[in-house]
């Protein structure tokens, strides 16, 4: 991508310029970078979606407990209540996507969509627009390419980890890189996609990284449920024609700058927020406790 273009503006053009869908740049840099065939890299894609609706199905199906406590099979309750308030679409949504990212907190194999704290939006997000649109995987595929444009572009001129932007970087980079993909697949246009981007960066602008005791399970788990439900509300409005207002390459600015000026206890150091209420330094007492329970002694047996 950077061989091209490192905004959504140079992105939008070269495709116009070049009539190449919005991936064909991205599959271009993929195989550039890594040195690999075109079959390769949709070989490598394919493997990366499976693993992700390998994280949804384990979510429903294993064990979804914690080392902390924190995590608890919060997607099959989800899955199993009583009373909903949701849609059944979206309640499969939002259980998806929080399913996934337990998986990532019970130490399973998930794919980090830019990361493994924000594992389980894009599994959630496009399994169930596959559901629900009946879409093959190759156009599944082709999503994938684009969110990953959308995230390279978003690393350039801001950031995709929580360290460094706080929340609205990392769960805010994958839900608008779900949400982009979302029109992509749908077969929006180029600027449909990058209003979803621009609106979903709005949505989430301005969010924190506070996890409880330092773990990437509170409230991380439930923000990636809420994340793709963002990715989706954002791509609706897009895919309506509605116009953001403020040019997507303007709202990754002011991702960059929030995320500058955002004080370093709200940046991943679990020194602020939900990580230092009093619940929450409760939580990182016991977690400390049980990490030095299981550190070998002297004699090099475990405590």
């Amino acid at each position: 991508m950077s061989l091209l273009f490192t905004d959504f503006a140079s992105w939008g053009a070269h495709c116009a310029a070049t009539g190449q869908p919005l991936y064909q740049p991205v599959l271009d840099y993929e195989i550039e970078q890594k040195g690999r065939t075109e079959d390769e890299i949709w070989a490598g894609l394919q493997r990366a979606y499976d693993v992700m609706r390998d994280a949804v199905k384990e979510s429903m199906t294993g064990d979804m407990t914690s080392r902390s406590g924190m995590i608890n099979n919060g997607a099959k309750k989800i899955a199993a209540s009583p009373v909903t308030v949701l849609s059944p679409e979206f309640k499969q949504l939002i259980t998806r996507a929080l399913g996934a990212k337990e998986v990532n907190s019970c130490m399973g194999r998930v794919v980090a969509a830019p990361t493994a704290g924000a594992s389980g939006i894009l599994p959630g997000v496009l399994v169930t627009l596959q559901d629900l649109h009946k879409l093959e995987d190759r156009q599944i595929l082709e999503g994938l390419l684009v969110a990953a444009g959308i995230a390279l572009i978003i690393e350039q001129n801001a950031s995709l980890a929580g360290a460094v932007g706080g929340c609205q970087a990392e769960t805010g980079s994958a839900a608008a890189m779900g949400s982009g993909a979302i029109v992509y697949c749908l077969g929006g246009p180029v600027a449909q996609v990058f209003a979803a981007v621009a609106v979903t960066i709005q949505c989430m602008l301005g969010l924190i990284c506070d996890p409880v005791a330092g773990l990437v399970e509170v409230p991380c788990v439930v923000r990636n449920a809420s994340a793709a439900a963002i990715a989706f509300s954002s791509a609706q409005i897009a895919i309506a024609g509605i116009d953001p207002v403020i040019p997507v390459d303007q709202c990754v600015a002011a991702l960059g700058e929030v995320g500058q000026s955002m004080e370093t206890r709200y940046k991943e150091t679990a020194l602020g927020g939900l990580a230092n209420t009093t619940r929450g330094r409760e939580i990182e007492r016991r977690v400390l406790v049980q990490d030095i329970n299981i550190l070998p002694d002297e004699a090099g047996t475990l405590n």
